[in-house]
């Protein structure tokens, strides 16, 4: 325990170390080289492993899990159980953890020749028993668990990755017996996926902040040529800029503009008086950042944006107070939806929310807190209740008529990421509440 610890706070350490050589106003932000990386990642797992998995198997009353996939067919949740090095599984790979109680703690091992880092013990020796099936039944009996959790779920795709002939020969190797102790793994995937430890979460800060410096970068001169730009040049000019950094994107980046109606222009070219919108996400440390902002590019003797623009991004972060506040855990993603939206009316605000987990994931495993076409809530997903040490993109839109627009209604679209703690809803690196200004 006490290794792991000093581990994770010596990577910790180096990654603040090197997150701190970016600067206001210096826009080279620093990623760890890969081999730290995967020092950072492998850190994280063995220590998610040791406190995060038996206390989730525990909550739900499982004392064996199978993860069971096959190379280039992997489960969804395998790349998060397996160190920073191992980019797939091997042939038929079978993970198997089993709870032996507080006092001996979590039984971990692969069914495979050899073992996966210094993680998983191989227990597999096809010179004694050929048949890899056969060697994890065995390995099933010898310990006579209560419930063996599988991955099969009608509402998490992330808990589903059981393939159907695994599942048959599951089956079959098991016996009658055994198979009916098969139960679904889908809250004990969620929860897996969903927690962060407290060191994740500070690291996430920094991740958040990487973000918001190529945002700001972006909605500046450095990427924009009024009257010459597109849209289309800037959403590669994110992407571009991600990759030149050593970062990944779990999606294209977009950009899109609002203006005036009375504008003759309606292509994508940006130009002096547009309100821009932005969204992208990173990937790094196998965790992943969502964000949305906005920007307004100054006609010529403007100093900041039209006060109708200003007071409209006022109702926004107002509308974000009002659904962080109602951030309960044990409140389903319906609950904090409906109740929000109830307050939303009240003060006369107009707007829709699409909160979603983030993690391993982009839009990742936990409570969906509304969809932008379902605000009556979200069968399933909506109905799984919140946690502590989670994190969410607040993803919402507020709109508002704009009096300089001839009172046009203006879509204020943000979204900003956050850590839901026992000490309340804490944004990673802040939150907008000040349009970006284009010169």
């Amino acid at each position: 325990m006490k290794k792991i610890i000093n581990a994770g706070l010596v990577s910790l350490i180096l990654l603040i170390l090197i997150s701190g050589m970016v600067r206001a106003g210096d826009y080279r932000p620093q990623v760890l080289p890969l081999r730290e990386q995967a020092r950072v990642v492998n850190d994280w797992l063995a220590r998610r492993l040791e406190v995060i998995l038996p206390e989730i198997m525990r909550r739900e009353g499982l004392d064996m899990w199978l993860v069971i996939c096959q190379e280039y067919n992997e489960d969804p949740v395998f790349p998060t159980l397996v160190p920073f090095e191992d980019l797939s599984a091997r042939r038929l790979s079978m993970l198997v953890f089993f709870d032996q109680g507080r006092e001996k703690g979590l039984e971990k091992f692969s069914v495979s020749r050899y073992p996966i880092g210094q993680l998983y013990r191989a227990v597999w020796n096809p010179e004694k028993e050929p048949d890899q099936w056969q060697a994890l039944a065995a390995q099933v009996r010898a310990r006579n668990p209560k419930k063996i959790a599988v991955d099969e779920s009608m509402t998490f795709a992330f808990a589903d990755g059981l393939t159907a002939s695994n599942k048959q020969l599951l089956v079959k190797y098991l016996g009658p017996d055994y198979a009916r102790r098969l139960v679904s793994a889908e809250r004990l995937v969620v929860g897996w996926l969903e927690r962060r430890l407290p060191e994740e979460i500070e690291v996430y800060h920094y991740l958040a902040r990487l973000a918001h410096q190529i945002i700001r970068e972006g909605f500046s001169s450095a990427a924009i040529t009024p009257g010459v730009t597109t849209t289309d040049d800037l959403e590669w000019w994110f992407w571009q800029r991600i990759n030149d950094l050593g970062l990944k994107t779990w999606f294209s980046p977009t950009v899109d503009i609002q203006r005036p109606k009375s504008s003759p222009y309606q292509d994508k070219v940006i130009r002096r008086g547009d309100l821009l919108h932005c969204d992208i996400g990173l990937s790094y440390l196998r965790l992943n950042t969502d964000h949305q902002e906005l920007a307004y590019v100054l006609k010529p003797g403007e100093t900041e944006a039209p006060a109708g623009l200003r007071a409209a991004l006022a109702r926004a972060n107002r509308l974000q107070d009002i659904l962080v506040e109602e951030f309960k855990a044990g409140r389903s993603g319906n609950q904090v939806l409906a109740a929000a939206l109830s307050r939303m009316r009240t003060e006369g605000l107009k707007g829709s929310i699409y909160t979603h987990p983030l993690g391993f994931h982009g839009h990742a495993a936990g409570p969906t807190i509304g969809l932008w076409d379902k605000q009556d809530g979200v069968p399933g997903q909506g109905d799984y209740e919140l946690y502590y040490d989670t994190c969410y993109s607040i993803e919402l839109n507020c709109r508002s008529a704009v009096p300089e627009w001839d009172n046009q209604e203006v879509v204020m679209g943000l979204e900003q990421d956050a850590a839901f703690t026992r000490e309340g809803v804490i944004y990673l690196d802040g939150r907008q509440t000040v349009l970006h200004l284009i010169r």
